[in-house]
């Protein structure tokens, strides 16, 4: 068996499974144990997970995955734990007198930049443990409230209790808390019953592929030359420029915020780089000297 195109595999994750288990399904797929993942997904949530593959691992931790998108579904009426429908139901109320007037304003409370409390159930650390561990141990958890920002808080329809919704955000906000809040503003509650990822940075249910879809064709890799073209700012060198690079050597800066990828002349990712003072200097080199 070849040794897979070093890139990233872009997931369309299924409902049930988690982050990691995806990537266990994609080490037996692409025959290497080098896989790993950006932006973790919950069990519940389906949609855009993107994983690294080989050389592609390295790429992951310089992602800029700040903004993202979902669908969800939001259901009035029903106070659960976990802010989700896997949670314990805590109260109901009739949500039937609810207006849409009322449903539009508070979600614009909800839009822009708020002070969010994440849900008790998440991975945030307290005291060195999961939140969500200290939950299923039987404890109370009330996390401080942090600074988010939702960009967009959409009402697509309308079904009785449930609420289609599209949210853009900023990372770390948690769309379960969008829905716990919610409800809470309404005076009768809501919680999570759906959620999809429909893009992640850059990366879009466009370019996703279902694990079986992957299975059936293991090549759906996107080359680590494409995917640093696709994610990162370009900057290309010529002949000197790549040797210096590829030793490690700083380049001239370009004044470029943040990461981007240079590349050879013949199109090769080299690195990826940012401007430091000076000097541009080499984040991650992509491609030894001796290639």
């Amino acid at each position: 068996m070849d040794a897979p195109v070093p890139g990233l595999v872009v997931v369309d994750k299924p409902a049930g499974l988690t982050s990691h288990d995806v990537v266990a399904r994609l080490r037996r797929i692409l025959h290497t144990r080098k896989v790993g993942h950006a932006g973790t997904l919950d069990p519940m949530a389906t949609g855009v997970l993107v994983c690294g593959v080989g050389r592609g691992t390295k790429l992951l931790g310089h992602l800029a995955l700040d903004t993202k998108a979902y669908t969800a579904t939001i259901r009035l009426g029903v106070t659960t734990r976990t802010d989700d429908a896997e949670g314990e139901v805590l109260a109901t109320a009739d949500a039937g007198g609810v207006t849409d007037a009322a449903i539009a304003a508070g979600m614009a409370d909800l839009t822009g930049a708020i002070e969010q409390v994440p849900s008790s159930v998440s991975a945030i650390k307290v005291n060195g443990q999961r939140a969500y561990a200290r939950v299923r141990a039987g404890e109370e958890v009330v996390l401080a409230a942090r600074p988010v920002t939702v960009s967009a808080f959409t009402l697509l329809a309308r079904r009785g209790p449930d609420l289609d919704v599209a949210v853009e955000c900023s990372s770390g906000t948690y769309v379960r808390a969008l829905a716990r809040d919610l409800g809470a503003a309404l005076g009768v509650g809501g919680h999570l019953t759906a959620l999809r990822r429909t893009r992640v940075g850059p990366f879009t249910l466009e370019q996703a592929r279902a694990l079986e879809q992957l299975e059936a064709d293991p090549s759906a890799v996107v080359p680590l030359d494409a995917a640093v073209g696709l994610a990162f700012p370009r900057r290309d060198l010529d002949a000197a420029q790549a040797a210096d690079i590829s030793h490690g050597r700083p380049l001239p800066p370009t004044g470029e915020p943040g990461t981007y990828g240079v590349f050879a002349p013949d199109g090769r990712a080299l690195a990826l780089v940012a401007d430091k003072g000076s000097n541009a200097r080499p984040l991650v080199v992509l491609a030894p000297a001796s290639t």
